[in-house]
């Protein structure tokens, strides 16, 4: 049989938002009960006529799917749910995209909730948690026995075999979370909006050298949620629809490495000169790199854009740290990132804020951080994943 062809066949109808804070002292079912709800007044949707939810969950700073089914009286056909990783949230969109092209739902709820307030160790991860018994010590590379204890240090790991692998350096690294937070200054919704300058990044003290203080994301409260249809229903809603014209799913294997694409050479990847080639992706969009408007990665560490602008040949090996100088990656300039402000400056929900933030910016929403003309916008992760979405 031939390949399914899912380009632009599901749309976003709907994206909604709580508010982002630390400390907020809410439960994290609150939290998802104010985005869902969000999303559906965006959609124009009343509540009944959603009947589908997929939640990237985490114990104990979620909300898991079926508590929500039940709480909040929605009946659902369809629902799934999946670990808490910024890695699974395109997967989460991309399965609500099968489910509703396969007819086991007309309106998919895909969101994360988070409530990391008075959580008195980090839950992602490491020596002592549930998640890091679960992977033999933790799914970013984290490994006790050698002192690795944190998500932080695998990404550190990455850091230090960029910098010596292609001469970059931290003051170079210093763009991204610059440029991200210029980003959040015009966000009202960010938590982090005060701008600092790449000397302000330097002085930064290290976490888990070479990693700076500033290289490293928010932790704090919220909830993000997008709903997926049909673009036919899409088109019948109170907003444009936004079409997801490609897919690329999570791959896994001997040579990825959470934070560093094949061939990079840590944990147990081999050494080798990696090529993008042709990302299927863009052969689902029917777009190349130099289509995308703007770019989405989810930034839980500044060296993860640097990867995911090399996994998905924006540059080549060893390019990215120059590739984001000189305003190239801020808004105005020929490829912004991250234009709500990330991980690092908005807030840390997963990578969903972004998808909001994508919807909202191909509608044309977002105001003074408004990236002129976007029409296509990419979500493309160092892991892997990516979708590509149009107006």
């Amino acid at each position: 049989m031939p390949p399914f062809d899912l380009k632009d066949r599901a749309a976003i109808a709907g994206a909604g938002a709580s508010a982002y804070g630390r400390r907020l002292m809410r439960s994290a079912i609150d939290l998802a009960a104010d985005a869902i709800a969000a999303a559906l007044d965006d959609a124009g949707l009343a509540r009944e006529r959603l009947d589908g939810m997929i939640v990237t969950f985490g114990s104990p700073i979620g909300a898991d799917a079926d508590t929500l089914a039940q709480v909040l009286n929605l009946k659902l056909r369809a629902y799934n749910q999946t670990w808490a990783h910024g890695r699974f949230t395109a997967s989460a969109i991309q399965w609500a995209a099968l489910m509703v092209a396969g007819g086991m739902a007309d309106y998919v709820a895909c969101l994360a909730s988070v409530s990391f307030s008075g959580l008195r160790r980090p839950m992602m991860g490491g020596a002592g948690n549930s998640e890091g018994a679960r992977e033999a010590g933790g799914s970013h590379g984290e490994d006790p026995v050698f002192g690795m204890t944190s998500p932080g240090a695998g990404a550190a790991l990455v850091a230090r075999r960029y910098f010596e692998r292609f001469g970059a350096t931290s003051a170079q690294l210093a763009a991204i979370p610059v440029a991200f937070r210029k980003h959040a200054a015009l966000n009202s919704a960010a938590i982090m909006r005060e701008p600092f300058s790449a000397g302000d990044h330097q002085a930064s003290r290290f976490v888990c050298e070479p990693l700076h203080l500033l290289d490293y994301c928010l932790i704090n409260d919220g909830a993000a949620c997008v709903i997926v249809t049909s673009a036919e229903r899409a088109r019948d809603l109170r907003k444009p629809p936004v079409h997801i014209a490609g897919m690329q799913p999570l791959p896994a294997g001997r040579e990825e490495f959470i934070w560093a694409y094949p061939g990079f050479g840590v944990a147990q990847q081999s050494v080798f000169d990696y090529d993008a080639g042709a990302p299927p992706v863009y052969k689902m969009a029917g777009v190349g790199p130099r289509d995308i408007d703007a770019l989405f990665t989810y930034d839980a560490f500044s060296i993860l854009a640097w990867m995911a602008l090399e996994r998905f040949g924006f540059c080549k090996p060893g390019e990215a740290a120059g590739f984001t100088q000189d305003g190239r990656i801020e808004l105005g300039g020929a490829l912004p990132m991250n234009v709500n402000g990330g991980l690092l400056s908005e807030a840390h929900i997963m990578g969903w804020n972004h998808q909001v933030e994508i919807v909202r910016q191909l509608r044309g929403e977002c105001g003074p951080r408004q990236v002129a003309g976007a029409e296509v916008i990419q979500w493309a992760n160092a892991y892997g994943d990516s979708l590509i979405y149009h107006r």
